[in-house]
């Protein structure tokens, strides 16, 4: 059944009259006969009564209930999709979000905090995984945007870089020099498992200090990594956004890396990362004015 035949049942329905219905819906009476005629011998059944005023059968009153749900829904996404185009102030529908870790407890709560005041409509799912996991996620459509470290390898994939974090050595005492390779050699480094871009930065400097085999702990949670570097149990590498937000609740010390790394591996871009502009929804046009992303270069046709 097409939503233009039961938009037309439902006028006529409702005027009780097909040249009311017609000039309701800018269109001839045949053209409503015609509908009415394709529906009825679609459902098997005499759906309206042809008197004066025309009214529904007992099957047309089954299915006109079932056409007002169903126009209804209709239009209720029609105008939730172009929301966006048509500057409705308050954007409702899903937004699924991927982050690492240590971007959701520094960057988003004040970003989602501001998204969920400008539009209370907007429902938030947070699914927090390593960079690699989100790539996958995302690629696969199981969500709508991504926090990741670094631009998307993806061609189809939109990058956008939002903050430039410090990686910074992290310790449960007081580091008055940087440790040595002979000193790393003989500790752990604490970590989320294989796939976060945190650790691969723990490999690269290991590696250009000369140790081929660096010993690293795998740690599922933020709060365990820095509780167990604060029990003294090795060192961590992380931001130091993250490290000060945090030093409250963990006894931990931290300390720059050192000329040469301090160029090439201390600072990281974490990067907004989407799908084709043209395939996002008003939930993601709304929070991308709400991380400060200006498409006016960006192709959306």
């Amino acid at each position: 059944m097409q939503l233009k035949s039961l938009r037309m049942f439902e006028a006529v329905c409702d005027s009780g009259n097909f040249g009311a219905a017609a000039q309701q819906l800018h269109t001839v009476q045949s053209n409503i006969t015609a509908h009415i005629k394709k529906l009825e011998d679609e459902v098997g059944a005499q759906l309206l009564v042809r008197a004066n005023p025309v009214f529904p059968t007992p099957a047309g009153h089954t299915l006109r209930r079932h056409a007002q749900h169903m126009l209804k829904s209709h239009d209720e996404a029609l105008a939730q999709l172009q929301s966006h185009h048509t500057g409705l102030a308050q954007v409702r529908g899903a937004l699924r979000l991927g982050s690492m870790e240590t971007t959701a407890a520094t960057r988003l709560p004040p970003l989602l905090s501001k998204l969920r005041q400008q539009h209370p409509g907007i429902d938030l799912e947070l699914q927090v995984s390593p960079t690699a996991s989100q790539l996958a996620e995302l690629t696969a459509g199981r969500i709508d945007c991504a926090f990741i470290n670094g631009a998307a390898p993806q061609s189809d994939l939109q990058s956008w870089p939002l903050f430039k974090e410090e990686l910074v050595l992290v310790s449960g005492q007081p580091l008055q020099r940087f440790p040595t390779a002979d000193e790393f050699s003989a500790c752990v480094f604490l970590a989320f498992r294989q796939g976060c871009s945190y650790r691969q930065r723990i490999e690269l400097l290991m590696a250009a200090m000369g140790i081929s085999a660096v010993r690293i702990m795998e740690l599922g949670m933020l709060d365990t990594i820095l509780g167990c570097v604060a029990a003294g149990m090795g060192y961590g590498l992380m931001s130091r956004a993250l490290v000060e937000s945090q030093q409250q609740r963990f006894d931990v010390h931290w300390m720059p890396l050192p000329a040469p790394f301090d160029k090439d591996l201390a600072w990281v871009n974490t990067c907004f990362v989407t799908g084709a502009v043209s395939g996002w929804s008003p939930a993601m046009h709304a929070f991308a004015q709400v991380l400060g992303i200006d498409l006016s270069h960006e192709n959306s046709d």
